[in-house]
């Protein structure tokens, strides 16, 4: 498994907020639901993702844009002065107006939809990741606030199908619709990431390298053995000194520090999503005992593993109760069940 597939394995939706807008001009959508990473495509008609932070971002039909970080965002018609929104998406089924009131049944359009208009020239699409973790933090740090991929005009079955699947309320949808939102995801960056434009990390440019690349999969896939320099070189078939160099050039950093940290990530994300003890990660992550995992830990994040857990869990537990909120009724956006009174929608228009 390559950095990027290994980075992108911890970076997987649970419980996916999807939305589907149908807007006609002036229109404007507040995202405030905080989540760490939002991908955003035109379906049909052209818009902007206004960060608030950086500039705007001007997004055409069949763009995918990947937006980063938990600050609230609005996506919008005009990027010079946006209209008031037409609502704010604060979690699974909690959307308000500007001022704060639940939204009318007049913005309810279907299931996962919402808008002003069930004809309107403008389709969007987006959907949100819940996600955390130091795996997931050494990709998300690599990116923009805001990326986008411009449509060249091939096809694109992965979006045209979760386009269909939107709409839809099967047994097991919400299943599909994460899978359907990993591989949009994944794609998109590897994508993006081939660009001029992407500066990509140095770690994804040395994947391409024969003798650091040979290396970043050994560290990623065996995180446990008891590798050093010179094991890593014999592995890659050629000297210390040639592996040391080739690796720091291009990766940015010496290989036992990328190893080191490799380690802790993993077993930070250990730490807050298992059960297994520190003496059982230790030895997965390549130290010979909880107590060298922990003074390695203490160092470079400041705190011990012990304390990384409970503090881990009890932000999950208080966003698992945010995300709840409002939930078990709700109609809209991010709700499983159609409005009642609402006719379903048509089949979903393909970006072409």
């Amino acid at each position: 498994m390559d950095a990027l597939a290994s980075l992108l394995y911890e970076v997987r939706s649970d419980g996916a907020l999807f939305s589907r807008n149908l807007v006609a001009p002036p229109w404007s959508v507040r995202f405030a639901d905080r989540t760490p990473l939002t991908l955003i495509t035109m379906l049909r008609g052209t818009g902007w993702v206004v960060p608030g932070d950086a500039a705007p971002v001007a997004l055409g039909s069949g763009d995918v844009a990947i937006v980063v970080g938990s600050q609230p965002f609005s996506v919008a018609d005009c990027a010079d002065v946006p209209a008031p929104p037409l609502y704010v998406l604060h979690g699974p089924d909690h959307c308000t107006t500007a001022d704060g009131e639940e939204i009318g049944d007049e913005l309810v359009l279907g299931l996962r939809t919402c808008g002003n208009s069930l004809d309107g020239p403008t389709v969007l699409l987006t959907g949100s990741y819940r996600v955390g973790g130091r795996v997931s933090e050494r990709l998300l740090s690599a990116l923009p606030r805001v990326l986008v991929v411009r449509h060249d005009g091939r096809p694109s079955p992965i979006l045209d199908l979760t386009a269909q699947e939107i709409g839809r309320d099967d047994p097991g949808q919400q299943a599909v619709l994460d899978r359907l939102l990993d591989l949009l995801l994944l794609a998109t960056l590897r994508e993006w990431f081939t660009r001029p434009e992407a500066e990509a990390p140095g770690w994804y440019r040395a994947l391409g390298d024969p003798v650091a690349g040979k290396a970043l999969r050994l560290i990623h896939d065996e995180p446990a053995r008891p590798w050093t320099v010179t094991a890593l070189a014999e592995e890659a078939g050629v000297s210390r000194a040639t592996l040391a160099r080739r690796f720091s050039d291009l990766v940015g950093e010496p290989p036992m520090a990328y190893l080191t940290g490799w380690r802790l990530a993993r077993a930070a994300d250990l730490l807050a999503r298992t059960e297994a003890t520190a003496e059982s990660i230790a030895r997965q992550v390549g130290y010979r005992s909880a107590f060298g995992l922990s003074v390695a830990f203490k160092r470079v994040y400041g705190t011990r593993p012990s304390l990384h857990r409970t503090a881990a869990r009890r932000t999950s537990s208080e966003s698992r109760a945010g995300a709840g909120e409002g939930t078990g009724a709700g109609t809209g956006v991010g709700s499983n069940r159609a409005p009642a009174g609402k006719r379903r929608l048509p089949t979903p228009i393909s970006h072409g």
